[in-house]
């Protein structure tokens, strides 16, 4: 199994931080048929071939996902989608 793990800074109270990440986490959903659900400051999302979660830190994002078999030759241009995704709301 191949892992994706992304840390970024950002200086915006928590309740923005998140109102960002659930942006990010419609893009994810719409190009790569994931489902998400918040459990407190942590966006866990998963479907057949991926797990994973979005944290919410004070001062940072940390996204984390396991990519099955399949997926793991996808791992360059989904980690690359999700670091796009995350540039656009935290720039």
């Amino acid at each position: 199994m191949a892992a994706i793990n992304i840390k970024r800074t950002h200086a915006l109270e928590i309740a923005n931080a998140k109102k960002k990440v659930q942006k990010v986490a419609d893009h994810i959903v719409e190009k790569f048929d994931v489902e998400c659900e918040w459990d407190d400051n942590m966006l866990n999302f998963s479907r057949s071939g991926v797990d994973g979660h979005i944290k919410v830190n004070p001062k940072s994002i940390h996204v984390f996902a396991d990519l099955g078999f399949f997926l793991s030759a996808l791992k360059g241009p989904i980690e690359t989608e999700i670091e796009r995704y995350l540039d656009q709301e935290f720039s």
